[in-house]
């Protein structure tokens, strides 16, 4: 058995991070492509909806750590 990160670049930041592939908050592109949202711009972001009273977005607590690789589908 192995596990599985990913590298990539946060959608909103552009800084680079480590996700688990499966659970991380991310957003829809305009081509329809998932793209990966960081953990400090996901804290910002639930921290500007809780402040204007909405739901912050869910964050799984395994969202930025490496996953079981008979979680990926190919």
């Amino acid at each position: 058995m192995g596990y599985v990160f990913i590298s990539g670049n946060c959608w909103t930041c552009g800084g680079l991070f480590t996700f688990n592939p499966v659970r991380v908050p991310s957003i829809t592109d305009g081509s329809g492509v998932r793209q990966p949202i960081c953990r400090n711009c996901i804290e910002l972001a639930n921290r500007m909806r809780m402040d204007k009273g909405m739901e912050p977005f869910p964050v799984p607590v395994d969202a930025y750590e490496a996953c079981d690789e008979n979680e990926l589908q190919f």
